[in-house]
């Protein structure tokens, strides 16, 4: 895969990741008062980077060739395109006496976060195909 084709999938992807994010965001601050509502987050980036370090580790590491599929292979890589957004429940914490862990003043500004992330990652695309469009007209 060039690397124009893998930019665009992970900003593709990690535009989507950042859409579910303001989703979930989104659904704590509207439960902030729920009694007993936990707080979710969204685990994506450190798999991304697990699946990475597993490629980077294949292409360095010991290669064994195997005739049988039954062979145990090591040094697979772990593709980064398998990697699912998780949603993580928040158990541990409890802020408030109702036993919502929920600040909405923090979710408020979360969602602020996610915001800017987004506008990034959308101007980093636009780039990326500004990139092609000046190289395809020369």
């Amino acid at each position: 895969m060039n690397s124009f084709t893998r930019s665009i999938d992970l900003l593709q992807r990690e535009m989507d990741v950042t859409s579910l994010r303001y989703q979930v965001t989104a659904n704590n601050l509207a439960n902030s008062e729920v009694p007993n509502f936990k707080r979710s987050t969204v685990n994506f980036e450190s798999e991304l980077k697990r699946a990475f370090d597993s490629e980077e580790a294949s292409r360095n590491g010991l290669h064994l060739t195997t005739n049988n599929d039954r062979h145990i292979q090591i040094n697979v890589p772990y593709d980064y395109r398998e990697v699912e957004p998780r949603r993580v429940l928040d158990y541990t914490t409890t802020a408030k006496a109702n036993g919502n862990n929920v600040d909405a003043e923090t979710e408020a500004n979360n969602i602020l976060q996610i915001q800017m992330q987004y506008r990034l990652l959308t101007q980093l695309t636009s780039f990326e195909f500004e990139q092609v469009n000046t190289a395809m007209k020369k």
